[in-house]
């Protein structure tokens, strides 16, 4: 393995006083880790530096042409001080199938993981402490090419970045109103649904407005061919609670293929639940609530683990959920995730790596 260069910031920040008030990706440490790939060398020069500004040519190919994927991951601290990551492994891994379907260099995924641990060690006094926070990891992927013209670019830049945020859930798990976008759509089986690519959000924040508007937090979007079946919510996965069942869109190319997903769907099944991937019909969620056949909703990223929907919207027709309370499969869910990822329960998957 590449060895891995580090050059420590002269003058550091100031760390947050108050983590009650973090928030979510406003805080950046005082480093970063960053690597560059050429056809000749592959990926190399993995270093630590100081967090800085990038320069870039105006015509940098990723201003133009959207090359650009990322990742989300978190750092957590244990009760005992210590710091652990949950499955980073699997968000490198996803990275290298972003970077496949958009043209761009698999990820040496060992010499990330390796810079990422180097970078955490000299950042382990930026994780916080309070209950429900954590370090937020973004590991990011452009293409550095100066060229016009729609071609993939020859060179490219993966750095990380970290932020300390706080806890999602400030008064407890409450429920999110959902929106049902039924006009535009995020993406379609063959396009780049399934990758973390910059494009898909940018496709998003139209309809994320409209949705906030209308008084509601999130847009469930769904298929793009019919428009008739569940896909995800903007930042989540969604996941459905039949009683003891759990029903799951399944993925299908136009969805990402979530790690908190994954996760979920493992412990419930280790948990006693039955669990489904398949078609849902948005139809069919809003007569099941109505005839009481849906307990509960559901979704699953990373940086909510588990969000409760109190509230379904489409075509001014509302679907009010579990009493706008969390239910008992979520609850159930995200305290058993949660346990794992902060060290209070054990990690029978090895999911966990501790630093």
């Amino acid at each position: 393995m590449q060895t891995i260069t580090v050059t420590r910031a002269t003058a550091l920040k100031t760390k947050p006083a108050d983590e009650s008030k973090l928030g979510f990706g406003r805080i950046f440490t005082d480093h970063m880790f960053v690597m560059d790939y050429t056809p000749d060398l592959g990926w190399h020069d993995p270093r630590v530096i100081p967090y800085q500004d990038f320069a870039m040519d105006p015509a940098s190919v990723v201003l133009h042409y959207g090359q650009a994927i990322f990742e989300g991951t978190k750092c957590y601290r244990r009760a005992d001080g210590g710091l652990q990551l949950f499955r980073p492994d699997a968000n490198m891994a996803r990275m290298s199938r972003s970077a496949q379907r958009m043209g761009m260099p698999v990820l040496d995924e060992e010499l990330a993981l390796e810079g990422l641990k180097e970078l955490l060690r000299l950042e382990a006094d930026w994780v916080p402490h309070q209950e429900g926070t954590s370090l937020y990891i973004r590991p990011t992927m452009i293409s550095t090419d100066v060229q016009l013209g729609v071609h993939a670019s020859k060179t490219y830049r993966f750095y990380i970045i970290c932020s300390p945020v706080g806890s999602y859930y400030k008064n407890g798990l409450e429920p999110v109103r959902i929106y049902v976008e039924d006009q535009y759509v995020r993406a379609v089986r063959g396009g780049t649904g399934f990758t973390k690519c910059a494009g898909n959000y940018a496709a998003s924040i139209l309809a994320g407005e409209i949705a906030e508007k209308k008084g509601y937090s999130q847009v469930l979007w769904l298929d793009g061919v019919e428009q008739k079946y569940v896909e995800e919510v903007g930042s989540m996965n969604m996941m459905f609670a039949y009683g003891n069942k759990i029903v799951t869109p399944a993925l299908n190319g136009s969805i990402l293929p979530g790690i908190t997903r994954d996760s979920i769907l493992t412990l419930a099944r280790q948990l006693g639940y039955e669990t489904e991937e398949k078609r849902i019909a948005i139809a069919d969620v809003f007569a099941d609530g109505k005839a009481g056949k849906l307990t509960e909703a559901f979704g699953t990223g990373t940086a909510a683990v588990i969000s409760p929907v109190g509230e379904l919207m489409m075509d001014d027709e509302k679907l009010i959920l579990q009493d706008g309370k969390i239910g008992p499969v979520a609850q159930k869910l995200y305290d058993t995730l949660t346990g794992i990822q902060y060290g209070r329960l054990p990690d029978e998957n090895n999911w966990i790596v501790r630093l």
